[in-house]
């Protein structure tokens, strides 16, 4: 009897240094990934069977104080936070409230028709995969842009082609989007997002910087190849306190920035992605059907791979394909990927790296995908 548990004691005690060794040496690995691409800091949470195995942060939350980067801050993760816009649309659908193939301008609440396509309708499935054929050329940050009485450029927002027939990468999209969310649901886009999926999954986050513990955000850092130098980006917490004062529903909606300004540690977000893993469901709350998740990883257009603000990538792990969505503004990338059938995934996000891009993906993300994954998963 003494035997068996000597056994089981050493048995343990061989498991947990193990564990350790490989954890050491991984991350030694993802050290070299940061060197190589100059990184600040960066948070990393990876999935297996379904559930998070790792999280871990290196670097620093703060260059300046020396603070060092720990799991429970939060960063804003710029453009994977379309596929939150594009969840709750999903939602919105699935209540019989709006269409995929509703008119975008009809469900925006103004005319949205590309001047030199005047009868072609533009749908909300096109503004969610980018083939809507507005561009961000006038900017985002209002819907001004497209009103022929404030914008005498009005019409350049849209490109030469016809709606629907081709992919051009599109922020006004989201932020029009977010609209229509408030539109639709009578609930404020910060507030919408946090009721019908952060507070059911049990995330902390949130686009509205108040409602937030801003002593857990992250610094951002904007790198300049010239000096080799960073500098802080100061405004990528704003508060918008005024403009959310004087907030008009459905109009005002850019100011927490739908297309890219969710704030969450890289830990929940992937307990987020892990529900787009599951299709809709996680730990036995349903975000969304089955079949809803399934049209927003399924690709749209041929060449990017792209569907409802979730594209497929096969490029970043050789062999592999995986579904997610990237995100950079402020000097920051954050990357979101998994694999649906085989349940595991990645998040990593850095707070300010030296970036050089393949095949409009990020180098510094595809390196650091392929040493998780080789370290954890294969």
């Amino acid at each position: 009897m003494k035997f068996k548990y000597f056994y089981t004691f050493f048995l343990i005690v061989g498991l947990i240094t193990s564990s350790k060794a490989q954890n050491e040496k991984a991350e030694a690995d993802f050290k070299s990934v940061m060197d190589k691409y100059s990184a600040v800091g960066a948070s990393v949470a990876i999935v297996k069977d379904g559930q998070i195995i790792y999280n871990h942060s290196f670097g620093l939350k703060d260059l300046d104080k020396k603070l060092p980067l720990t799991n429970s801050d939060i960063f804003r993760i710029a453009s994977i936070s379309k596929s939150f816009s594009a969840t709750a649309i999903m939602q919105l659908v699935e209540a019989g409230t709006i269409s995929l193939d509703d008119e975008f301008g009809d469900l925006v609440g103004f005319k949205i028709r590309n001047p030199k396509f005047p009868d072609q309708k533009i749908t909300l499935k096109m503004a969610l995969s980018h083939t809507s054929g507005l561009n961000d050329s006038q900017g985002y940050l209002n819907f001004d842009v497209l009103n022929p009485d404030k914008n005498p450029n009005w019409a350049k927002c849209y490109n030469d082609y016809a709606p629907g027939s081709k992919f051009d990468y599109c922020n006004l999209n989201f932020n029009l989007i977010g609209a229509i969310i408030e539109q639709k649901s009578g609930e404020r886009f910060d507030n919408y997002i946090k009721n019908h999926i952060l507070k059911p999954l049990g995330l902390y986050g949130g686009y509205c910087v108040d409602s937030l513990d801003s002593t857990r955000f992250v610094n951002l850092y904007e790198y300049h190849d010239d000096t080799k130098t960073y500098t802080l980006a100061s405004s990528a917490y704003a508060p918008r306190r005024t403009e959310i004062a004087n907030y008009v529903m459905g109009y005002s909606t850019p100011v927490f920035s739908p297309t890219g300004g969710m704030k969450i540690s890289a830990h929940d977000l992937a307990k987020y992605m892990i529900m787009h893993m599951n299709y809709g469901t996680s730990n036995g709350v349903k975000i969304m059907r089955k079949k809803s998740a399934e049209k927003m990883q399924m690709a749209l257009t041929a060449d990017e791979g792209y569907g409802l603000a979730i594209r497929t990538a096969d490029q970043l792990i050789q062999g592999v394909k995986l579904k997610g969505h990237t995100g950079s503004a402020y000097g920051l990338h954050s990357t979101m990927f998994f694999n649906p059938k085989e349940k595991f995934g990645f998040v990593i996000i850095a707070n300010g790296i030296n970036a050089t891009y393949t095949d409009g993906l990020p180098d510094f993300s595809r390196a650091a995908i392929n040493s998780l994954y080789q370290s954890f998963i294969k």
